[in-house]
């Protein structure tokens, strides 16, 4: 068995993961690794086995501990979201918070956001093209889901970089780059989010913030906790997985230049195929973690009531007995049923149709005007076994014109 430590997060700054969870994969699907705190973990690494836990609510708990582990610690410090945050929470509490918070993700709510954010993108670009150079991950990759989340919150354009300092602290912990305290940026979002909320009782808007204040079933509605729960969630979720997907991502096609090719020659048709291979490419989500509520077992193995359950997203998307050839980029890839976005089951991800939205957008934007795009250094990766992170990406690509008229 191997001994190196999947919970390094210097293993996956160095993309030595893949080669672990593959040595891991062939010795079969479920393993004990101790951990600093003496309590040790089981790592779940097969794609059967992590949609398995994934989808099994009632073994397999999100309420009773923590949902991940980094650098051998939960997250949890002294804000516990357990009950009130969606992906804190089990059935029935779970079913409850995720009809009425679902209401703000409807097709028709995102419908309604796409031509907005299509705008969006465009100048996003414009802010750049001119120079023909720029920081990828802070100048584009960032900007998107940080304006998308910022206007579905009701969060001023001007305080957006807000959003971006207190995730960064709350997903970067085990960065040297990122000082913040995790818990002392969530105890700033919160009150953050209780100000806006303070705002809607005498100005009222159409957006997730209010569609969550106004939200009822059988006359139920959130308590504040819950909706600075899901504002947190939102805030760092709906940006962080995003922003990785689009670095890593033209990462890969910079690597990867037939692929490149092979996408940028049928654009349209292509890309909704290369969005999922892009998604499994890059997890950006790399583990999720339960914890067992019964004595039970999984695989033939045994595990014990109360026992941590790590299901290693990344390894499962790279599973050699579901994905033929995993570590090549296939961008017409099908079926493809990654699991990015979760095993399925009750915590698949409430923000998928809303993600993929904008990946098309923001894709098709890059790839039609940055076609030439390239490193002009190495990027810097996030020291993180949580998220697949780009801290920096400096790019250059021929300058362009301005498509947006400025205001």
């Amino acid at each position: 068995m191997s001994t190196r430590d999947p919970l390094d997060p210097a293993l996956y700054q160095r993309n030595e993961h893949h080669a672990l969870f593959a040595e891991l994969r062939r010795q079969g699907p479920i393993h004990r690794h101790d951990t600093a705190d003496g309590q040790g973990m089981w790592s779940v690494v097969t794609h059967p086995e992590v949609t398995a836990v994934n989808r099994d609510a009632t073994r397999f708990s999100s309420e009773l501990g923590g949902i991940t582990v980094i650098n051998h610690h939960e997250i949890e410090g002294s804000i516990d979201q357990r009950g009130t945050n969606l992906i804190f929470t089990d059935p029935p509490r779970h079913t409850r918070l995720r009809k009425l918070v679902s209401s703000g993700f409807t097709p028709r709510v995102i419908g309604r956001l796409e031509q907005l954010l299509a705008d969006r993108i465009a100048r996003i670009v414009d802010d750049v093209i001119e120079r023909g150079e720029c920081e990828f991950v802070s100048d584009l990759a960032a900007e998107l889901p940080l304006q998308t989340i910022a206007e579905m919150m009701g969060v001023p354009l001007e305080d957006r970089q807000r959003l971006f300092a207190w995730s960064n602290a709350m997903i970067g912990m085990d960065d040297p780059d990122y000082e913040g305290n995790p818990t002392e940026a969530a105890i700033a979002l919160n009150g953050y989010v209780a100000e806006l909320i303070d705002q809607r009782a005498s100005e009222p808007r159409d957006d997730v913030l209010g569609t969550l204040l106004r939200a009822e079933i059988e006359g139920e509605k959130l308590s504040l906790e819950e909706v600075q729960a899901f504002m947190l969630l939102l805030g760092v979720a709906g940006s962080e997985t995003t922003r990785t997907a689009t670095s890593r991502g033209v990462l890969a096609l910079i690597e990867h230049p037939e692929a490149h090719r092979w996408l940028c020659d049928d654009l349209e048709a292509r890309l909704p195929a290369a969005i999922e291979e892009i998604l499994r490419w890059t997890s950006p989500v790399m583990h999720f973690r339960r914890t067992a509520t019964v004595d039970t077992e999984l695989a033939g193995q045994a595990i014990a009531r109360g026992d941590r359950v790590v299901m290693w997203l990344v390894s499962a998307n790279y599973d050699e007995d579901v994905f033929g050839n995993p570590e090549q980029l296939e961008l017409s890839r099908s079926p493809n049923p990654h699991v990015a976005f979760g095993g399925g089951g009750i915590h698949f991800c409430l923000g998928a149709s809303l993600a993929r939205t904008q990946l098309r957008l923001v894709f098709r934007e890059l790839l039609t005007r940055m076609p030439d795009i390239e490193l002009t250094a190495p990027p810097r990766m996030l020291c993180s076994n949580f998220v697949a992170g780009v801290k920096q990406m400096p790019v250059r690509f021929t300058p362009g014109r301005r498509v947006v008229t400025k205001a």
